[in-house]
């Protein structure tokens, strides 16, 4: 039960050697959420990368009124993505899949002559630009494929480059989606089929999933914005690499405790996975300043590794993970060298707007670069995203 984590006696060590406890944080969460009007938080703290303190507060539903629990089902967004890295670097281990080897050379025809009657898949758009043919897996898990985000998100809603593969970070879920696809071929496996073989099924994560299961139906969580209006439930039917993931948060602690562990890692490679493969100057990482360079994190030198940002600190370095979509707003990072970790998981539009007080209350860290990731406080009152 993960319950047994959140003792009141419980001390909690942060990363600079100071320490709270379980009813500590706890009311500093309960201030935070009623300060910012926020739905519902769990969080979970590591210290000695074992999880110490896990407890969910507010609520998952309400109009029923039904409190947001380490079982509820939550969509997790981006969160999916640490998963997939992690997938990645065990077929990695097993030289399945070369890092450096462009991906087409795993592909028994052209990438572009795959056809897809969905339009939000295939690679038609890209006939006549061989760059494509650059894009590697280490490309693809550092986001710099040169690929948009999404390609519906683009004027015409195509597929193209914005930059030419390997020349920058520029954070894309289209560059997973491209190894996911390519790994399904390789495998001769569905992600899903995947993702529970070398995931769900061994970390006994069964409230968790690529695609809907109708089992989730009893401990439904919805995504609320700031007048706790719920947002439509996110029933996926396909699985996604990058962001199609309904989990709880006691099974998402499953995954990170066995993640930060290193488990069915070698050291090598979560050492390459969490260390910086490619530095990050942008001023923003989402919106016009996210093309506009900078030196307003070079102080925590931040850069990405394989599926995961990472920072650097007096305290050693840092790797993180956020996820994010309407109504969901979630966040871990995890510092290595002190054994110490959180993930924070929100259903409310305005959870974002906790997470610099919180993650200085919860963990000490005052490094996560807060404007760059657009978290702007809740007691702030105009952005800086912009700035």
């Amino acid at each position: 039960m993960i319950a047994q984590f959140a003792a009141s006696a419980q001390t909690i060590t942060r990363i600079d050697g100071t320490n709270t406890n379980a009813d500590s944080l706890s009311d500093k969460i309960r201030y935070l959420m009623n300060a910012a009007h926020v739905t519902g938080v769990a969080v979970s703290v590591f210290n000695n990368n074992q999880p110490v303190y896990a407890r969910a507060f507010g609520l998952a539903d309400v109009k029923n009124n039904t409190p947001l629990t380490e079982n509820s089902e939550v969509y997790a967004a981006s969160f999916a993505k640490t998963v997939f890295a992690y997938i990645v670097m065990q077929f990695v281990q097993e030289k399945v899949i070369d890092l450096d080897k462009p991906l087409v050379g795993y592909l028994p025809k052209d990438l572009t002559d795959y056809p897809s009657a969905n339009w939000k898949k295939g690679y038609q758009s890209l006939k006549g630009d061989d760059r494509y043919k650059k894009i590697t897996a280490r490309m693809c898990l550092t986001h710099t494929t040169g690929f948009p985000n999404w390609r519906w998100f683009e004027a015409d809603r195509k597929l193209k480059f914005k930059f030419d593969p390997g020349s920058r970070y520029s954070y894309s879920g289209e560059g997973l989606v491209l190894l996911q696809f390519v790994l399904e071929q390789i495998t001769g496996k569905d992600y899903e089929t995947i993702c529970r073989e070398r995931v769900f099924n061994p970390l006994g994560m069964s409230g968790t999933s690529m695609i809907w299961q109708p089992r989730f139906e009893t401990n439904i969580c919805y995504g609320y914005n700031a007048k706790d209006e719920p947002y439509e439930l996110r029933k996926w039917k396909e699985p996604g690499c990058a962001g199609t993931m309904t989990t709880t948060p006691a099974d998402f602690t499953k995954f990170f405790t066995a993640f930060i562990n290193h488990k069915n890692l070698t050291a090598k490679s979560f050492m390459d996975m969490t260390s910086t493969q490619v530095r990050i100057k942008s001023r923003a990482q989402f919106g016009p300043m996210a093309i506009v360079d900078s030196t307003d994190n070079d102080v925590i030198q931040l850069g990405y590794g394989l599926g995961v940002g990472v920072l650097h600190t007096p305290y050693g370095r840092a790797f993180f993970k956020e996820g994010h979509d309407d109504g969901w707003g979630h966040y871990s990072i995890c510092y290595p060298d002190k054994k110490i970790a959180i993930v924070i998981m929100t259903n409310s539009d305005q959870g974002e707007s906790i997470f610099k007080e919180l993650l200085a209350d919860g963990i000490g860290d005052v490094f996560t670069p807060w404007i760059w990731e657009n978290y702007i406080p809740y007691n702030q009152k105009h952005g800086l995203a912009g700035q």
